[in-house]
Protein backbone atom coordinates (compact mmCIF):
# COMPACT_ATOMS: atom_id res chain seq x y z
CA UNK A 1 0.00 0.00 0.00
CA UNK A 2 1.30 3.47 -0.90
CA UNK A 3 2.94 5.31 2.01
CA UNK A 4 1.14 8.57 1.26
CA UNK A 5 -2.23 6.82 1.43
CA UNK A 6 -1.29 5.14 4.71
CA UNK A 7 -0.30 8.52 6.12
CA UNK A 8 -3.60 10.09 5.08
CA UNK A 9 -5.66 7.29 6.61
CA UNK A 10 -3.75 7.54 9.91
CA UNK A 11 -3.96 11.32 10.20
CA UNK A 12 -7.11 11.41 12.42
CA UNK A 13 -5.44 9.16 15.00
CA UNK A 14 -2.24 11.16 15.48
CA UNK A 15 -3.53 14.32 17.11
CA UNK A 16 -3.24 18.00 16.13
CA UNK A 17 -1.00 19.01 13.20
CA UNK A 18 1.76 20.15 15.56
CA UNK A 19 2.09 16.72 17.18
CA UNK A 20 4.51 14.06 16.05
CA UNK A 21 3.95 12.36 12.67
CA UNK A 22 5.23 9.04 11.39
CA UNK A 23 8.56 9.01 9.61
CA UNK A 24 9.12 7.63 6.12
CA UNK A 25 10.69 4.56 7.73
CA UNK A 26 7.64 4.11 9.97
CA UNK A 27 5.30 4.24 6.97
CA UNK A 28 7.47 1.79 5.03
CA UNK A 29 7.32 -0.62 7.96
CA UNK A 30 3.54 -0.33 8.10
CA UNK A 31 3.33 -1.02 4.35
CA UNK A 32 5.52 -4.11 4.78
CA UNK A 33 3.41 -5.22 7.75
CA UNK A 34 0.18 -4.93 5.70
CA UNK A 35 1.64 -7.02 2.86
CA UNK A 36 2.82 -9.69 5.30
CA UNK A 37 -0.50 -9.69 7.15
CA UNK A 38 -2.49 -10.23 3.95
CA UNK A 39 -0.20 -13.07 2.79
CA UNK A 40 -0.40 -14.90 6.10
CA UNK A 41 -4.12 -14.22 6.44
CA UNK A 42 -4.71 -16.41 3.39
CA UNK A 43 -3.33 -19.35 5.41
CA UNK A 44 -4.34 -18.64 9.02
CA UNK A 45 -7.12 -16.48 10.39
CA UNK A 46 -5.34 -13.36 11.65
CA UNK A 47 -8.01 -10.75 10.89
CA UNK A 48 -11.51 -10.72 9.44
CA UNK A 49 -10.73 -7.38 7.81
CA UNK A 50 -9.03 -7.94 4.45
CA UNK A 51 -9.26 -4.54 2.75
CA UNK A 52 -6.15 -2.41 3.41
CA UNK A 53 -8.34 0.70 3.34
CA UNK A 54 -10.05 -0.69 6.45
CA UNK A 55 -7.02 -2.42 7.97
CA UNK A 56 -5.08 0.84 8.28
CA UNK A 57 -7.59 2.83 10.38
CA UNK A 58 -9.10 -0.13 12.25
CA UNK A 59 -5.89 -1.88 13.26
CA UNK A 60 -3.02 0.57 12.83
CA UNK A 61 -4.98 3.73 13.58
CA UNK A 62 -6.37 2.49 16.89
CA UNK A 63 -3.04 0.98 17.90
CA UNK A 64 -1.11 4.17 17.15
CA UNK A 65 -3.77 6.21 18.95
CA UNK A 66 -2.94 4.11 22.02
CA UNK A 67 0.81 4.42 21.37
CA UNK A 68 0.84 8.23 21.15
CA UNK A 69 -1.06 8.51 24.44
CA UNK A 70 1.30 6.09 26.16
CA UNK A 71 4.55 7.45 24.74
CA UNK A 72 4.17 11.08 23.67
CA UNK A 73 7.89 11.60 24.17
CA UNK A 74 8.84 8.86 21.71
CA UNK A 75 9.44 11.33 18.89
CA UNK A 76 12.92 12.11 20.22
CA UNK A 77 13.91 8.51 20.85
CA UNK A 78 15.96 6.09 18.76
CA UNK A 79 16.43 2.34 18.72
CA UNK A 80 19.43 2.63 21.00
CA UNK A 81 17.80 4.90 23.56
CA UNK A 82 17.59 3.74 27.13
CA UNK A 83 14.56 5.73 28.23
CA UNK A 84 11.26 7.18 27.13
CA UNK A 85 8.72 8.97 29.28
CA UNK A 86 5.34 7.24 29.50
CA UNK A 87 2.21 9.06 30.57
CA UNK A 88 1.33 9.72 34.16
CA UNK A 89 -2.21 10.08 35.45
CA UNK A 90 -2.83 12.67 38.11
CA UNK A 91 -6.11 14.38 37.34
CA UNK A 92 -6.03 14.96 33.58
CA UNK A 93 -3.50 13.23 31.38
CA UNK A 94 -0.05 14.79 31.49
CA UNK A 95 2.83 13.83 29.26
CA UNK A 96 6.31 14.13 30.74
CA UNK A 97 5.91 14.90 34.46
CA UNK A 98 7.53 11.62 35.49
CA UNK A 99 10.23 11.79 32.85
CA UNK A 100 13.17 13.04 34.87
CA UNK A 101 12.37 10.74 37.77
CA UNK A 102 12.16 7.66 35.58
CA UNK A 103 15.27 8.64 33.65
CA UNK A 104 17.23 8.84 36.87
CA UNK A 105 15.90 5.49 38.11
CA UNK A 106 15.90 3.43 34.91
CA UNK A 107 18.95 1.67 33.51
CA UNK A 108 16.93 -0.60 31.22
CA UNK A 109 14.40 -0.37 28.43
CA UNK A 110 10.82 0.14 29.49
CA UNK A 111 9.04 -3.21 29.29
CA UNK A 112 5.71 -3.47 27.43
CA UNK A 113 3.75 -6.72 27.64
CA UNK A 114 0.91 -7.41 25.19
CA UNK A 115 -1.55 -10.18 26.02
CA UNK A 116 -3.24 -12.29 23.36
CA UNK A 117 -1.29 -10.54 20.62
CA UNK A 118 -2.93 -12.36 17.68
CA UNK A 119 -2.01 -10.45 14.52
CA UNK A 120 0.17 -8.05 16.50
CA UNK A 121 -2.22 -5.23 17.39
CA UNK A 122 -1.65 -3.01 19.27
CA UNK A 123 1.80 -4.40 20.12
CA UNK A 124 3.77 -4.04 16.88
CA UNK A 125 2.46 -0.55 15.98
CA UNK A 126 3.44 0.53 19.51
CA UNK A 127 6.94 -0.78 18.83
CA UNK A 128 7.07 1.06 15.49
CA UNK A 129 6.03 4.28 17.27
CA UNK A 130 8.38 3.79 20.24
CA UNK A 131 11.28 1.60 19.05
CA UNK A 132 13.22 1.91 22.30
CA UNK A 133 10.78 -0.17 24.36
CA UNK A 134 11.32 -3.86 25.09
CA UNK A 135 8.22 -5.62 23.78
CA UNK A 136 6.97 -9.01 24.93
CA UNK A 137 4.00 -10.51 23.08
CA UNK A 138 2.17 -13.42 24.68
CA UNK A 139 0.15 -15.51 22.21
CA UNK A 140 -0.89 -19.09 22.95
CA UNK A 141 -1.69 -19.99 19.31
CA UNK A 142 1.58 -21.29 17.92
CA UNK A 143 0.81 -20.40 14.30
CA UNK A 144 0.02 -16.82 15.29
CA UNK A 145 3.15 -16.74 17.46
CA UNK A 146 5.17 -17.80 14.41
CA UNK A 147 3.60 -14.96 12.42
CA UNK A 148 4.53 -12.46 15.16
CA UNK A 149 8.16 -13.58 15.08
CA UNK A 150 8.23 -13.32 11.29
CA UNK A 151 6.64 -9.86 11.42
CA UNK A 152 9.20 -8.59 13.93
CA UNK A 153 11.99 -9.95 11.72
CA UNK A 154 10.54 -8.48 8.51
CA UNK A 155 10.11 -5.08 10.17
CA UNK A 156 13.70 -5.25 11.54
CA UNK A 157 12.48 -4.64 15.08
CA UNK A 158 14.84 -5.43 17.96
CA UNK A 159 14.16 -6.18 21.63
CA UNK A 160 11.02 -8.15 20.77
CA UNK A 161 10.09 -11.44 22.45
CA UNK A 162 7.21 -13.77 21.59
CA UNK A 163 6.04 -16.27 24.21
CA UNK A 164 3.80 -18.99 22.78
CA UNK A 165 1.98 -19.83 26.00
CA UNK A 166 -1.26 -18.97 27.75
CA UNK A 167 -1.04 -15.74 29.70
CA UNK A 168 -2.30 -17.54 32.80
CA UNK A 169 0.76 -19.82 32.78
CA UNK A 170 3.16 -16.90 32.41
CA UNK A 171 1.39 -14.97 35.20
CA UNK A 172 1.69 -18.01 37.49
CA UNK A 173 5.45 -18.09 36.92
CA UNK A 174 5.70 -14.39 37.67
CA UNK A 175 4.08 -14.96 41.04
CA UNK A 176 6.64 -17.67 41.83
CA UNK A 177 9.73 -15.79 40.70
CA UNK A 178 10.37 -14.07 44.01
CA UNK A 179 10.25 -17.37 45.86
CA UNK A 180 12.04 -19.72 43.45
CA UNK A 181 14.55 -18.58 40.80
CA UNK A 182 13.52 -19.90 37.36
CA UNK A 183 15.66 -22.46 35.51
CA UNK A 184 18.10 -21.20 32.90
CA UNK A 185 16.78 -23.46 30.11
CA UNK A 186 13.44 -24.86 28.98
CA UNK A 187 9.99 -23.27 28.71
CA UNK A 188 9.94 -22.18 32.35
CA UNK A 189 12.98 -20.00 31.69
CA UNK A 190 10.84 -17.60 29.63
CA UNK A 191 10.12 -15.26 32.51
CA UNK A 192 10.61 -11.53 32.78
CA UNK A 193 10.27 -8.65 35.23
CA UNK A 194 6.92 -7.05 35.91
CA UNK A 195 5.89 -4.74 33.09
CA UNK A 196 5.95 -0.95 32.89
CA UNK A 197 2.99 -1.14 30.49
CA UNK A 198 0.51 -3.94 29.79
CA UNK A 199 -1.78 -3.83 26.75
CA UNK A 200 -4.47 -5.95 25.17
CA UNK A 201 -7.20 -5.59 22.55
CA UNK A 202 -10.23 -7.54 21.38
CA UNK A 203 -9.63 -10.56 23.57
CA UNK A 204 -12.26 -13.13 24.51
CA UNK A 205 -13.54 -13.37 28.08
CA UNK A 206 -12.78 -9.74 28.90
CA UNK A 207 -13.88 -10.08 32.54
CA UNK A 208 -11.27 -12.84 33.03
CA UNK A 209 -8.34 -11.27 31.18
CA UNK A 210 -8.72 -7.91 32.94
CA UNK A 211 -7.59 -9.05 36.42
CA UNK A 212 -4.99 -11.30 34.81
CA UNK A 213 -3.50 -8.28 33.01
CA UNK A 214 -3.21 -6.44 36.30
CA UNK A 215 -1.03 -9.27 37.62
CA UNK A 216 1.71 -8.33 35.13
CA UNK A 217 1.94 -4.70 36.28
CA UNK A 218 4.75 -3.22 38.33
CA UNK A 219 3.58 -0.87 41.14
CA UNK A 220 3.81 2.29 39.01
CA UNK A 221 2.84 0.76 35.64
CA UNK A 222 0.05 1.53 33.18
CA UNK A 223 -2.62 -0.83 31.85
CA UNK A 224 -3.70 0.35 28.38
CA UNK A 225 -6.58 -1.45 26.69
CA UNK A 226 -8.76 -0.95 23.62
CA UNK A 227 -12.36 -1.84 24.46
CA UNK A 228 -15.98 -0.99 23.64
CA UNK A 229 -17.98 1.50 25.69
CA UNK A 230 -20.24 -1.37 26.76
CA UNK A 231 -17.29 -2.89 28.65
CA UNK A 232 -16.44 0.19 30.71
CA UNK A 233 -18.41 -0.92 33.75
CA UNK A 234 -16.24 -4.02 34.03
CA UNK A 235 -13.24 -1.78 34.71
CA UNK A 236 -14.68 -1.17 38.17
CA UNK A 237 -13.97 -4.80 39.06
CA UNK A 238 -10.30 -3.83 39.44
CA UNK A 239 -10.61 -1.92 42.69
CA UNK A 240 -6.88 -1.20 42.92
CA UNK A 241 -6.78 0.93 39.74
CA UNK A 242 -8.00 4.32 38.63
CA UNK A 243 -9.03 4.79 35.01
CA UNK A 244 -9.17 7.43 32.33
CA UNK A 245 -11.09 6.76 29.13
CA UNK A 246 -10.65 8.42 25.73
CA UNK A 247 -12.93 7.96 22.72
CA UNK A 248 -11.15 6.57 19.64
CA UNK A 249 -11.56 8.66 16.47
CA UNK A 250 -13.76 7.27 13.69
CA UNK A 251 -15.19 4.65 16.05
CA UNK A 252 -18.78 4.34 17.23
CA UNK A 253 -18.01 2.72 20.59
CA UNK A 254 -14.25 2.20 20.59
CA UNK A 255 -12.53 3.44 23.74
CA UNK A 256 -8.96 3.64 24.99
CA UNK A 257 -8.88 2.92 28.73
CA UNK A 258 -5.76 3.83 30.70
CA UNK A 259 -5.41 2.43 34.21
CA UNK A 260 -2.89 3.19 36.94
CA UNK A 261 -2.55 1.33 40.27
CA UNK A 262 -3.64 3.29 43.33
CA UNK A 263 -3.74 2.61 47.06
CA UNK A 264 -6.35 0.00 47.88
CA UNK A 265 -8.31 2.30 50.17
CA UNK A 266 -8.85 4.90 47.44
CA UNK A 267 -10.97 2.51 45.38
CA UNK A 268 -11.56 2.76 41.66
CA UNK A 269 -12.77 5.68 39.59
CA UNK A 270 -13.51 6.14 35.92
CA UNK A 271 -13.00 9.56 34.40
CA UNK A 272 -14.06 10.61 30.93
Amino acid sequence: MDASRISALLEPFLGPPGDRRLSTNDLDRISTYIDLLLRWNARINLTAIRDPEQIVPRHFGESLFLARHLFPGASVQTEGARFIAPLTMSGDLTRREEGSKLEAQSSKLLHVVDLGSGAGFPALPIKIWAPCIHLTMIESNHKKATFLREAARALTLTNVDVIAERAEAVAARLQQQDQTPPPTTGPAAATFPLADVVTFRAVEKFSQILPLAAAFLSPSATLAILIAESQLEQLRTISSMTWQTIHIPQSHQGTLALGKPVEQERGSTIRN
